[in-house]
């Protein structure tokens, strides 16, 4: 079974994907996917939104526990949705604390910032891993106008290299790294001890992390750093006309989808 002490101790790079029900869930794990991310991207994935903040701590509560319920092996991490954390600390560990304690999550995600700092110390203090996330931080759509790629200039870039350095000191056992140059990723990589996981961030972090719609193939669409590897999609509008036509031309349900009882032709 995977752990938080076992990916610092990886050589190989670390796979990691988000799930959001048990039968994606099942699928994930059973493939070897070293991290399963209940992520408060199920809200453009899954949700209909057309972004994650108005994903609520009982939406990702319940999916975690759906999740947890398809795993056997993938550490499973839930994300913090938005203004779960980082107002109150108390709430904010209360709330990590119940994805741990009821939901059955073994670790939690934030999106950080110099306010979590102190929010992920406590957090570690009471027994609740913390997986940070610097760069682009899509709970802060509004203050940053977009999806756009962050430390793309030296001062934005620093300040970006001390988020993860401060979250690593204050306990955090990986960084997420979204949507930063790729030499800036391997700066931070090589200045951690921490593993990093790179979404949008070039192949130099320790792993990688996509949402799964973009992997399958589902949505769509998806962003310029990702990458379908099938067409889900694709093959569900397939079997979904299929089903359609069978139906309609009443070559299903056939005799081998029914049940007949012979005690009951006579029933008035």
């Amino acid at each position: 079974m995977t752990t938080t002490q076992g990916l610092r101790d990886r050589e190989e790079p670390i796979t990691m994907l988000t799930a959001y029900d048990t039968p994606t869930a099942e699928v994930v794990d059973e493939a070897g996917i070293d991290v399963v991310l209940v992520g408060d991207s199920m809200g453009n994935a899954t949700m209909g939104y057309d972004s994650t903040l108005p994903v609520t701590m009982e939406d990702v509560a319940s999916r975690t526990g759906a999740v947890v319920r398809g795993v056997e092996d993938a550490l499973v991490v839930a994300d913090m949705p938005f203004l779960s954390f980082g107002v109150d600390e108390a709430e904010s560990v209360r709330n990590a604390g119940e994805l741990i304690k009821e939901a059955g999550a073994d670790a939690v995600k934030i999106e950080s910032g110099p306010h979590t700092v102190e929010t992920t110390r406590r957090m570690v203090d009471v027994g609740i891993p913390v997986m940070a996330h610097v760069g682009l931080t899509p709970q802060h759509v509004n203050r940053l106008g977009g999806y756009g790629r962050q430390g793309t200039d030296r001062a934005a870039a620093e300040t970006i290299l001390e988020l993860a350095r401060e979250h690593e000191d204050a306990g955090a056992f990986s960084v997420v790294l979204e949507h930063v140059p790729a030499n800036l990723a391997a700066t931070i990589t090589d200045e951690l001890d921490v593993p990093t996981i790179g979404i949008g961030a070039g192949p130099d972090c320790d792993g990688q992390v996509l949402v799964i719609t973009d992997v399958i193939g589902l949505g769509e669409w998806s962003p310029s750093f990702s990458a379908q590897f099938g067409d889900v999609r694709g093959e569900m509008a397939r079997a979904v006309a299929e089903y359609k036509s069978a139906v309609e031309a009443g070559s299903f349900p056939a005799d081998e989808h029914s049940h007949v009882e012979d005690a009951v032709d006579d029933v008035e």
